[in-house]
């Protein structure tokens, strides 16, 4: 099993992300889990639990795979570093690296000779910086505790992109409206009310015969034929007026 310090769950610890945390699900590598000490499984277990996540084992990949906000982020966890093992670490972060656009590799180096080590293999291997993120840790507890930030903000990202997608779009919609009442407004006879009765966009209503507008909408006779020969009419639309 990998190195046990002794103090998973120590009740100094902040077991909370931050406010208004995941609502996800973490999946665990079940032979991930088989080579750690249980009482690490239950810290990971409460830290998760605690943070609103809930917690699979399953024979994924990755170590682990968060899915939060509609998006999967992947992790490959070594919860003690062994510099006699580094080549599969890197061939394994260089295979996985190409399956999960979101990858993140945690390493526990608690004693300054395992961070030289790993730092001194990191850059023996050539890993392109951020392809995929590779981060040290002092302990396990700190390295899980970061991989569900990680998963936490990248979840956050993903909806508030989402919304900021719909603000968007609610902003075009209205602006797209405002034309298009300009545009039916400006037919002489059509006011606000009958252009907001009319059909949804200036595409539709230009192409749309006299009974179509009848049957969709409250207007009369008069400015149904007004409507159509303003699109349609060419010796109307092209000859000139006073409003």
């Amino acid at each position: 099993m990998a190195g046990f310090r002794g103090n998973f769950g120590d009740q100094t610890r902040d077991p909370s992300i931050g406010s208004n945390p995941g609502s996800g699900v973490c999946m665990m590598n079940t032979s991930w889990k088989d080579k750690q000490h249980p009482a690490f499984i239950s810290f990971i277990s409460s830290f998760l639990s605690a943070n609103s996540y809930r917690l699979n084992f399953l024979p994924i990949s990755p170590d682990f795979i968060f899915n939060n906000g509609g998006l999967s982020v992947a992790f490959i966890f070594e919860t003690i570093w062994d510099c006699d093992n580094e080549s599969a670490l890197f061939s394994r972060a260089e295979k996985l690296k190409r399956q999960f656009k979101h990858l993140y590799v945690v390493v526990s180096v608690p004693t300054k000779e395992q961070n030289d080590s790993f730092n001194q293999s990191y850059f023996r291997y050539g890993v392109v910086l951020g392809n995929p993120t590779f981060m040290p840790v002092r302990d396990p507890e700190m390295g899980f505790e970061k991989i569900v930030k990680i998963a936490h903000a990248r979840g956050v990202c993903k909806q508030q992109d989402a919304i900021t997608m719909m603000k968007n779009e609610r902003i075009r919609a209205v602006q797209d409206m405002d034309v298009f009442i300009r545009v039916v407004t400006s037919i002489p006879g059509i006011d606000n009310h009958d252009a907001n009765a009319a059909i949804g966009s200036i595409e539709a209503i230009s192409k749309a015969s006299k009974g179509l507008i009848l049957e969709n909408t409250d207007l009369s006779m008069d400015k149904a034929e007004r409507i159509v020969r303003f699109f349609q009419d060419s010796q109307y639309y092209l000859s000139p007026r006073i409003n």
